[in-house]
């Protein structure tokens, strides 16, 4: 990048989370960062309500990427980045959930770093936590579940991480992020292992008005992702804490009294 140090901008990156999809779950910070950039560079996941605090003269541009889907590489991201600070001032790289939470927020910074700009972060309310806590289910809950995996479902190469396989014989909560592609293989996992009993429940646009879920055990719930024809993006949450929500505990019901 050729840099014209004679217009100076004070440059900066700021990386604000949005929180899980509903606009008013983000931070009061976040908030205020929006309302003081020059320039926001929002992903796929992001509301845009939320671009309505940004200045009527700010740059707005789409940088989202979705799996499948054609979108703008992170190389070229960072290099948006670096030229929007210094021609502009202040951005904000506004994205879904936490920037830290498989949203490649450290590498933003660490780019923006190395051509010297002032860097700040704004963390975000992850989906992992609540979206499952907005359907009334816990991640953690004494005598049930005192720990939490937080897995993602596509890996660099596109694959479901081996992680899936070791926490699938914990008695932790697993919430996998991005794993719609790869349900069939968890499922298959948790066949082999012998516990397809295991509850799941998947929610798709959580926290929003599109909001669609679905639960049963790993023996059914493809055949109720099928039925209600649930899609990315989306969140798995596996565990005994997800016979919480009223919907599983009345599918259950009716296995047992079978």
């Amino acid at each position: 990048i050729l840099i014209d140090s004679t217009k100076y901008k004070q440059p900066k990156l700021t990386l604000v989370g949005a929180g899980p999809g509903d606009p008013d779950l983000i931070t009061v910070k976040g908030m205020k960062a929006i309302a003081n950039a020059d320039v926001v560079l929002y992903d796929a996941l992001v509301d845009k309500k939320l671009l309505d605090y940004a200045k009527d003269d700010a740059v707005k541009l789409y940088v989202g990427k979705r799996g499948g889907m054609r979108s703008v590489k992170q190389d070229q991201i960072n290099l948006l980045i670096v030229k929007y600070a210094y021609e502009y001032g202040h951005v904000v790289r506004l994205k879904g959930g936490d920037p830290f939470v498989f949203g490649r927020g450290h590498e933003e910074i660490e780019y923006a770093d190395n051509f010297g700009l002032s860097t700040e972060i704004i963390p975000g309310i992850t989906s992992a936590i609540s979206v499952p806590a907005l359907q009334g289910i816990p991640v953690t809950r004494r005598g049930i579940s005192e720990s939490f995996w937080v897995i993602t479902g596509s890996t660099k190469s596109g694959k479901l991480s081996r992680d899936i396989e070791l926490a699938a014989q914990s008695t932790a909560t697993i919430v996998v992020l991005m794993g719609m592609k790869n349900l069939s293989e968890i499922v298959s996992i948790y066949k082999r292992i012998g516990i397809s009993e295991t509850p799941v429940g998947i929610i798709q646009n959580g926290s929003t008005s599109k909001e669609v879920t679905g639960f049963g055990t790993m023996d059914n719930i493809l055949d109720v992702v099928s039925e209600k024809n649930i899609k990315s993006p989306a969140i798995i949450v596996i565990g005994k804490v997800v016979e919480t929500h009223p919907e599983l505990a009345e599918v259950l019901s009716e296995i047992n009294h079978y």
